[in-house]
């Protein structure tokens, strides 16, 4: 118990050794293993969206690895069934009754690698588990391990064979990240490392999963001020009556924000939010759940530039005050 409350009290530098970790295999990407790390600490589903080659896979392998928890990886083909994902039931001759074989999803991190290269109803294979933490085959319902994160990559949707995810798909989703090409300093390091061995063989875990589930726990508590919580819903309501947008974010949203913004503070040290938590996850949170109207798409207009121009508009609190507690 000792060793619990030593870690927790001070949550930075357990994070930091987690991230330092990651960054053993992923270079010069630490604000986007930062944000990664947050959607997991609150308990959210993360989706990858680049092109091919950018380690986007890598990156899912490290944050598993880091945190002791079983992974499984489910490579998404337009042939991908439903029950190859979420598992089936088989009979059993000698006893007469059918037994549950349990798929890749029942796992506690679960990679869905090139999600929207599988056809739209095994997509929605994925939703119960997104949302309700189970799945139910042939009217039985399956709780799933805790921690449950889904980690999905997704090459864009003009890419050949990709199939649009659908937006309640996408809603559950609590982050859409995006790793990019490395600069020519890092891909030269990238190479250096990589020249006689492979990094990911010799990653250690930092932490196991019951302490992974203890930190999810201790970052629910972090406080958020009443003025906090009616500036997220009144950016909210902002994007569901904007004329350039035919759908804005949903209530689950505004949840997500709050959440990724308590996961932040606590992984900075501070039991309270405070209203930069909120501006730097707002796009990687909200962006991927709008729908713009088709005049908006046609002018150049995006997701990224309406919501930045909202929060602009919007007079951020100032809070009354703040609990060292």
């Amino acid at each position: 118990m000792q060793s619990k409350t030593r870690i927790f009290d001070q949550p930075q530098p357990l994070v930091e050794r987690m991230i330092m970790n990651v960054e053993k295999v992923i270079v010069g990407k630490r604000e986007l293993i930062e944000k990664a790390f947050i959607a997991m600490l609150s308990g959210g589903h993360l989706l990858l969206e680049d092109v091919p080659g950018v380690g986007k896979t890598m990156l899912v392998r490290a944050l598993a690895r880091t945190m002791g928890c079983e992974f499984k990886r489910i490579q998404c083909t337009p042939d991908l069934l439903p029950s190859d994902v979420t598992g089936v039931s088989v009979y059993n001759a000698k006893t007469g009754d059918f037994e549950f074989r349990p798929g890749p999803l029942m796992t506690p991190i679960v990679l869905a690698d090139e999600c929207n290269r599988t056809s739209p109803k095994t997509q929605s294979a994925f939703l119960e588990a997104m949302e309700e933490k189970r799945v139910t085959i042939d009217g039985v319902s399956y709780e799933l391990p805790k921690p449950f994160v889904l980690l999905a990559t997704q090459n864009p949707v003009d890419f050949e064979g990709t199939y649009a995810l659908p937006e309640a798909q996408m809603d559950r989703f609590m982050m859409r990240l995006s790793l990019g090409y490395p600069t020519a300093e890092q891909e030269i390091l990238m190479l250096d490392r990589l020249q006689d061995r492979q990094p990911m063989d010799h990653l250690k875990p930092v932490i196991v999963q019951d302490e992974f589930l203890e930190l999810q726990r201790e970052a629910t508590k972090i406080h958020v001020d009443a003025t906090l919580k009616e500036f997220i819903v009144r950016v909210a309501l902002a994007t569901r009556q904007h004329p350039d947008l035919h759908l804005g974010v949903s209530p689950r949203a505004s949840y997500a924000l709050m959440r990724a913004a308590q996961s932040s503070a606590y992984m900075k040290g501070r039991s309270f939010v405070i209203p930069d938590d909120i501006k730097d996850l707002v796009l990687p949170v909200w962006t991927h759940r709008l729908i713009l109207t088709s005049e908006a798409r046609m002018t150049g207009k995006s997701a990224e530039s309406i919501l930045s121009g909202l929060l602009a508009s919007q007079q951020m609190p100032v809070l009354r005050y703040v609990s060292a507690k």
